[in-house]
């Protein structure tokens, strides 16, 4: 391939990347929205739904087969439920926090990752990869300002989501290499539909048509960014995207300032900017170690469909450059 064409697919996938943390930042912003006057467990189920009819219009009767069978179900299984519960206290949180604090918190998780990676999968990071986890963490006490914190509960909770996501994503490092990144969405997904159906009795709130219309349009957006990613890892490396996954922190501060009216902190500017470096840097030092390292998102290396044989294109893929099966070198899987 030339250098031109290298070039203008890098483009390509650095464009549908910041694009996509776009969608997401929409995602959290409709949550967040919602969450004021409607429970975690209805606003979760719909999207959650949303996620799941979305797989199977793609992969079909042939991914339900495949799911069934796979060899890591009862692990993505176990990592739906450790979702579950990493969703449910971020969206609690999202009632007493900025758009611009979750999200800079979030951000925090592959910071934990480093750590877990070293305590349960025994990974060996380099001296670089310990000075950027200490950037980072400097960064989270930065952003959590802890002399103007007069509710602390917020901040605990959506750490803790990020503790939670950080195990999931060392749960994701021990999915079979078989397994479809459709195979895990959908089982994840179904895991959540049947869990928040079986809480609805007990947190169902009444939501007029406009409430839970937009559930469904959380549903989507958040599923349109995550097939943005998907494609925006078949047309650039890892290493080449890292830094722009933090677009997402850009996105949900202008969200946030645009709809809620947020000035900008500070501290939390300096902290968000700290864990991006962070997050960056670790990337970059990861890579040059030759290990799989996460950045913003989890890398992993399975196939973003079935096998070639199991499934068709995919309606409307064309419209962005993407047929099915792909074969990503790398494939970034938000949460």
């Amino acid at each position: 391939m030339s250098a031109p064409r290298i070039v203008d697919r890098s483009l390509q996938g650095i464009g549908l990347c910041t694009l996509g943390y776009a969608f997401l930042a929409l995602q959290d912003a409709a949550i967040k929205w919602l969450v004021a006057d409607y429970s975690v467990v209805s606003i979760l189920f719909w999207r959650s739904l949303v996620v799941v009819v979305a797989c199977l219009l793609a992969g079909r009767l042939r991914l339900v087969q495949r799911a069934w069978h796979s060899s890591s179900r009862r692990l993505l299984v176990m990592r739906g439920l450790l979702s579950i519960v990493a969703w449910v206290l971020y969206y609690t949180a999202a009632r007493d926090l900025t758009l611009a604090e979750m999200t800079t918190l979030y951000f925090s998780a592959p910071i934990m990752v480093t750590v877990l990676a070293a305590l349960i999968l025994k990974e060996r990071a380099s001296g670089w990869q310990w000075f950027s986890l200490a950037v980072g963490f400097v960064g989270v006490i930065i952003a959590c300002r802890p002399s103007h914190m007069t509710d602390p509960l917020p901040i605990v909770l959506t750490l803790l989501a990020a503790v939670c996501w950080a195990f999931t994503y060392i749960q994701l490092r021990q999915v079979d290499d078989q397994t479809s990144v459709l195979e895990q969405m959908l089982i994840t997904n179904v895991v959540f539909v049947v869990c928040m159906m079986i809480a609805l009795p007990w947190t169902y709130t009444l939501a007029p048509t406009p409430a839970w219309l937009g559930m469904l349009g959380a549903g989507l957006v958040g599923g349109i960014g995550q097939f943005l990613l998907f494609a925006s890892f078949q047309r650039a490396t890892a290493t080449v995207l890292a830094p722009f996954e933090y677009t997402g922190l850009i996105w949900a501060f202008l969200l946030s300032s645009l709809i809620w009216g947020t000035l900008m902190d500070v501290s939390l500017m300096i902290g968000a900017g700290l864990i991006a470096v962070s997050g960056t840097l670790a990337m970059i030092f990861g890579r040059h170690a030759a290990q799989d390292v996460v950045g913003a998102e989890c890398s992993v290396t399975q196939p973003l469909y079935p096998a070639s044989a199991d499934v068709e294109a995919v309606g409307g893929a064309e419209g962005v450059g993407v047929q099915a099966p792909l074969e990503p070198e790398s494939v970034e899987h938000r949460r």
